[in-house]
């Protein structure tokens, strides 16, 4: 028997209301990576090692932002966050007091990388804070070498999800520094940024 063209309507909407509540609640990929050697900062949060972080404790895989660092990307101050103000304590440089992996200048090193969803890869850079620079302010791009010390090109591959690179520490490095290893997404408009404390 034919509906009424009321109850089709009905039928229409509840239908649409249903699709819009699936998208509404559907579960969403907030992010995918981190750096854990040298441990970066949303690991030390996650581990609890370092309190007040915030909602970053939960999801240290999650700071992403726009791609084409140095050039785009983060703003300065708000590098470590990825530009996420719900992850602003990444960019607190907590006096200085961050917990710091001891590490030897121009001494191979196994960078590595934790994923919870791998994506097809352009590259990993790694940058280092240039001599002189002051750990007691959010990190800028002035306080960076210009250059990466270490790259590694995937040329769209995806990485394995638990990832390793093998390269060498920055030489002619002493004392304190901060490390930026930036993960390139290959096919969308975002990067992973992970800021890690190192002590020369």
């Amino acid at each position: 028997m034919p509906r009424s063209p009321k109850a089709a309507a009905a039928t229409a909407a509840g239908l649409g209301i249903a699709a819009a509540l699936a998208l509404v609640t559907a579960p969403t990929a907030n992010g995918h990576g981190y750096t854990d050697t040298p441990i970066s900062r949303q690991k030390l949060c996650a581990n609890r090692t370092v309190a007040d972080c915030g909602p970053i404790q939960w999801e240290p895989q999650s700071v992403e932002g726009l791609k084409g660092f140095p050039a785009a990307g983060p703003a300065d101050g708000r590098i470590c966050s990825a530009n996420h103000t719900e992850f602003a304590q990444l960019d607190d440089p907590r006096g200085g007091a961050w917990p710091a992996t001891p590490v030897t200048s121009g001494q191979s090193y196994s960078f590595r990388w934790q994923f919870t969803a791998n994506h097809s890869t352009t590259d990993f850079r790694y940058y280092v804070t240039k001599n002189g620079w002051n750990p007691n302010k959010p990190l800028t791009r002035a306080d960076l070498d210009p250059q990466p010390f270490l790259t590694v090109a995937y040329n769209g591959a995806r990485p394995a999800m638990t990832t390793v690179h093998q390269g060498a520490m920055p030489s002619g490095k002493t004392g304190r520094h901060l490390i930026l290893a930036v993960w390139t997404v290959n096919d969308t408009v975002n990067a992973f940024y992970s800021c890690s404390d190192v002590q020369f």
